[in-house]
């Protein structure tokens, strides 16, 4: 069973690192013994946040702006600079945009698309030897994309793009894990619900009253969002491809269009 859920041995690199779910995953895979790359766009907060998670293991900061197909291409270029192969990639970076419908704006649309559909895409494409590199038929190599809930169920939040965004990627989730299936490379999802975060204010500010509304009865932690990622990074997730597993505490199947 140790050896199931291990990752000794393998490399990561996960975009959108620094805080939130992407440092709640990057301490799980340290724990479980990856070698681990964070990328952020704030490159103060990305060394600080290496620098703390290194007593879990080695941690290397990659400050970047991965945003769009130039971005992406950037990231895997400085990634590329360091290792020649990569066991786990994590596409975690992501942006949301709130407004009403009869004034979102197009920078609204593209900002949020370009990072939550786009640079996932991209950066997969500009890693894909890497990964092809790393990946056996007995130990595939993994693509995990980070999308929401909001991509599988309606609110009614003026965040357009982003829940357009999401569910993109978790279509594209599946045409990307029938494609690169052959190159021993196994591409999953996870869909979070509500996490404390600087994106989710809600669940970090209010998540007393936001349990309310949820049927586990308490907003997700840490090993919860840890645990989910190494299951699918580990030899345990070896036959999940192309799905995405709901972390939500049951969240998606409360809501209704007045929710």
């Amino acid at each position: 069973m140790d050896k199931l859920f291990s990752l000794e041995g393998r490399t990561a690199l996960i975009t959108g690192g620094s805080r939130g779910i992407g440092e709640m995953i990057a301490e799980g895979f340290l724990q479980a013994g990856a070698k681990v790359y964070i990328s952020a766009r704030k490159a103060a907060q990305c060394e600080e946040t290496a620098t703390r998670l290194s007593e879990f293991g080695t941690c290397i900061a990659l400050p970047a702006d991965a945003s769009g197909a130039a971005g992406a291409r950037q990231l895997a270029a400085q990634y590329l600079a360091c290792e020649n192969t990569l066991d786990i990639l994590v596409n975690n970076a992501g942006a949301a945009w709130g407004a009403d419908f009869a004034t979102f704006p197009e920078n609204g649309w593209d900002k949020v698309v370009d990072i939550n559909m786009k640079t996932p895409f991209f950066l997969t494409q500009a890693l894909h030897a890497a990964l092809k590199a790393a990946g056996t038929p007995d130990k595939p190599a993994k693509v995990i994309n980070i999308v929401s809930i909001d991509g599988l169920s309606v609110n009614m939040q003026g965040t357009y793009s982003y829940a357009a965004s999401k569910a993109g990627l978790i279509h594209l989730t599946k045409r990307m894990a029938l494609s690169l299936a052959k190159d021993n490379i196994v591409v999953s999802a996870i869909a979070p619900g509500a996490f404390p975060s600087d994106m989710n204010k809600v669940a970090r500010d209010d998540g007393e009253q936001l349990s309310k509304q949820i049927p586990a009865g308490r907003v997700g932690v840490k090993s919860d969002m840890a645990g989910a990622a190494i299951f699918l990074a580990s030899t345990a997730g070896d036959y999940v491809l192309g799905s995405t597993i709901v972390v939500d505490g049951g969240a998606a199947y409360t809501r209704s269009v007045t929710g």
